[in-house]
């Protein structure tokens, strides 16, 4: 078999390809062929050959469709200007060919590939609306028998001159070589060496046209024999001008050598697209070491021929390199009062937030080649976090880039991947900072406690180096394979949670907590951020859509259970396409927005929350949670019922509350007698604990005094406080231990219309975190153990 040969090679490019012989094809009578005309090709039997056809030639074609092994004549055309040639504009003699595929092209052309079968010449065409038919008769060569000595030496005296030339040509594939080899059938041999012979269409007819395979061979001979010399003249003067020629002269006459061989084919001009290349990369201010290794990648270009997978890999590696921004740095706008001024336009409240926020701005302008650190905003979701790091970007001036972590599993995200193969590509790092364009953006890494891990590596383990600032001043991504530096970029990720997160990484991030937002506070966001905006994006005006007052407020209470303001946002809107619908059908001009009208705009109210308890009940307290959400209040339900001591636990209860009810049993029994409680009452009894809302999973380190009251009431038959909340973990010696999210529980404590809170002696720091408003409206009262806890929240106690 052929292969493809060089350009350069006297058996020219995309040769057909040989096949085995194929027998006298059966055709029906008359011998009638769908004639397929064909420019600057001559098809010889026994070759594989590629048809285009044009898509006014396919056009025609659907009257009588061509299918996969169909047979077909093949015939040169005499002019190869001739758009539609007619029988005139045709050799009368052609080859009848089977199609092997059919492969439709996107402007409505056909590709076939065809196999050549035998010769046949024309007897009478048959023409049709597009194209013709055509009647013919099947030639037949006139081979000399196989014991003609002088015919073998002839067959011998050929093959030997391909070869002899093919060893002249090192670029053509040894495939070639093996293949004449393997040839001793005469006919067979000079078909394929006239296939791929770089002759003009006449002469090629010529020797398909000739019935005499001696002949034919003798005609073959020639055309070798005249190759091989313009072969040995072209390489005896190329020793001659390689001894003239400096270095830099022969690499220019080579260079314009290729640029004339790609304008013959059509192709653009590699060496072109290598100068621009090489301008972009000197452009883009590469360190001394990217730039040797660029190079060294231009000067594996020029060798890599376009066609070639490579030539894109190189193409697109080089052309990361120069679009990524070395030098390129925005410069900072650090005036402090414009940054506050900035942040309070687009955020409400989180003054901690905002003061810590102009700190860092601060150190940046005093130092600014100071190496700040990573933050981390801590919260849940639509509380800012990820709309306070573009704040942060306007304020300096800088680019904003964003990419979202949440759920990725591959390492090579990070890192990028390899360049062993197609499709390779750098880490999204780079990517986002190549589209920024900038050295120095501010970068936010979203839900970074959402990173996965599998067989494909570990992320959070990859942004090690990337966050580390005394690293990543030479990041060095798989993809580039050189140093790149972070050390100029702001990072700021972003978590729900921080448990998620592995240790090493959280250690290289400062946290800053947004907890959720106050009614109060999600009150004045409605007004001052949410409803303005839906206002415009829906095409109102505050005159076209009043709100009355208390709508958003029963909106805020009744349709959204969050610690953010999204869903308010989205309920807002609803209200407001509703609206928008009326005027645009002209049912009104202006629309009020009164609380009657949210049921049935929004619907029934959505969420009722869990409210303080009407009455004192023996067995029942109420506990404090934090959930990524926001603060819940819990009813711990208790109660007992004759049995054999068993314990029973049910409200999806996690390991860890399983714990804390242990506990407070263990430490209950420890106390049975200071209590007055009858210690065979553990014993001929079973214990039920429970917490409502059953289908929502609970755990936490926080609830073990509302545990251990609840317990307590429910033994000694003494009722608890409704008005009176409680948070926080116990241990067996009945000390009270802190807890974390005292705001959150606080919020959904007043929420709940709870007025007295039971908290840990040591949280009694954390109230200054706590909203003004709240501190107003309820009494926290700190405790060190459970014998303070039971006084407080017990109607009638002994033993204390």
């Amino acid at each position: 078999m052929l292969e493809e040969a060089d350009p350069h090679s006297p058996f020219g490019t995309n040769s057909p390809t040989l096949v085995k012989d194929f027998p006298s094809p059966e055709l029906p009578a008359p011998f009638i062929l769908h004639i397929v005309p064909v420019c600057g090709l001559v098809l010889f039997p026994g070759m594989i050959a590629p048809l285009m056809l044009g898509a006014e030639v396919t056009k025609g074609l659907l009257i009588e469709p061509l299918a996969e092994n169909q047979t077909v004549g093949v015939l040169a055309q005499r002019n190869q200007t001739v758009k539609e040639p007619g029988e005139s504009d045709l050799f009368s003699i052609g080859c009848m060919a089977q199609i092997v595929r059919l492969v439709p092209q996107p402007d409505g052309g056909m590709l076939l590939l065809v196999e050549g079968m035998q010769r046949f010449a024309l007897r009478k065409m048959l023409p049709l609306k597009s194209g013709f038919d055509a009647e013919i008769e099947i030639l037949t060569p006139r081979t000399p028998p196989g014991s003609d000595k002088q015919w073998e030496t002839a067959i011998h005296t050929l093959r030997a001159s391909a070869l002899k030339l093919l060893e002249m040509m090192p670029e053509v594939p040894e495939e070639a070589r093996a293949t004449i080899a393997s040839i001793h059938d005469g006919e067979q041999l000079t078909d394929l060496l006239a296939t791929n012979l770089p002759i003009e269409v006449e002469q090629k007819q010529v020797l398909l046209e000739e019935l005499d395979v001696a002949a034919r061979l003798r005609g073959v001979q020639g055309h070798i024999t005249h190759q091989l010399g313009i072969v040995q003249i072209q390489q005896s003067l190329l020793q001659e001008v390689q001894t003239q020629f400096s270095e830099a002269q022969r690499r220019a006459y080579l260079h314009e050598q290729l640029r004339a061989i790609h304008r013959q084919l059509g192709d653009d001009d590699p060496t072109k697209q290598t100068v621009q290349l090489r301008e972009q990369l000197i452009n883009a201010g590469l360190s001394a070491e990217t730039m040797d290794l660029a190079e060294r990648e231009l000067r594996r270009l020029a060798f890599v021929p376009p066609a070639s997978p490579e030539y894109c890999v190189i193409v697109s590696y080089l052309e990361t390199l120069a679009g990524l921004p070395w030098q390129k740095v925005s410069t900072d706008t650090l005036d402090l009062d414009q940054a506050q001024r900035i942040l309070d336009r687009d955020h409400f409240n989180l003054v901690q937030v905002k003061c810590r926020l102009i700190e860092y701005l601060a150190v940046r302008k005093l130092n600014p080649g100071a190496r700040g650190s990573i933050l981390c905003f801590l919260g849940p979701p639509g509380v800012g976090k990820t709309s306070l790091g573009q704040s942060v970007a306007d304020a300096l001036g800088r680019r904003f880039a964003r990419v979202s972590l949440g759920g990725i599993r591959d390492e090579a995200e990070i890192r990028g991947h390899r360049r062993s193969y197609i499709g390779s590509m750098p880490g999204r790092m780079i990517q986002e900072l190549r589209r920024t364009g900038t050295r120095n953006p501010v970068f936010m890494l979203d839900e970074v406690d959402k990173i996965g891990a599998d067989f494909r590596g570990d992320p959070a383990s990859a942004l090690l180096e990337v966050l580390d600032p005394w690293q990543n001043q030479a990041f060095v991504d798989r993809y580039l394979d050189v140093p790149f530096d972070f050390s100029k970029v702001i990072f700021i990720a972003t978590a729900n949670s921080l448990d998620p997160i592995p240790a090493p990484l959280r250690d290289r991030m400062e946290i800053l907590e947004l907890p959720g937002y106050t009614e109060r506070e999600k009150l004045a966001i409605a007004q001052q951020f949410l409803l303005p905006r839906q206002l415009i994006e829906n095409g109102l005006t505050p005159e076209t859509c009043f709100w009355e007052p208390g709508v958003l407020q029963r909106i805020i209470s009744d349709y959204t259970h969050e610690a953010g303001v999204r869903e308010l946002e989205r309920q807002i809107a609803a209200v407001c396409r509703r609206i928008a619908s009326q005027i645009a059908r002209g049912q009104c001009r202006q629309g009020r927005i009164a609380e009657p009208l949210l049921s049935q705009i929004l619907g029934p109210a959505k969420f009722v929350r869990e409210q303080r308890l009407k009455a004192d009940i023996p067995g029942i307290a109420t506990a404090l949670a934090y959930t990524p959400m926001g603060g819940e209040i819990l009813h711990v339900e208790a109660t007992r019922y004759f049995g054999k001591g068993n314990i029973k636990l049910t409200g999806q209860l996690g390991a860890i509350m399983r714990e804390s009810v242990e506990t407070a049993i263990s430490l209950l029994r420890s106390r049975a007698a200071t209590l007055g409680i009858n210690a065979q009452a553990f014993i001929q009894n079973d214990i039920h604990v429970h917490l409502p809302c059953g289908a929502v999973p609970k755990d936490g380190p926080s609830a073990g005094i509302a545990m251990f009251t609840a317990l307590a009431s429910l033994f000694t038959n003494t009722a608890v406080h409704a008005d009176l909340a409680m948070t926080g973990e116990i241990t067996l010696r009945g000390s009270v231990l802190p807890v974390s999210g005292l705001k959150e529980k606080s919020l959904a404590a007043m929420r709940a219309g709870i007025r007295r809170v039971l908290i840990p002696k040591l949280n009694e720091k954390d109230l200054a975190e706590v909203p003004e408003e709240v501190r107003e409206y309820l009494i926290f009262t700190p405790v060190e153990s459970v014998d303070e806890v039971l006084s407080l929240a017990l109607h009638e106690h002994s033993g204390f």
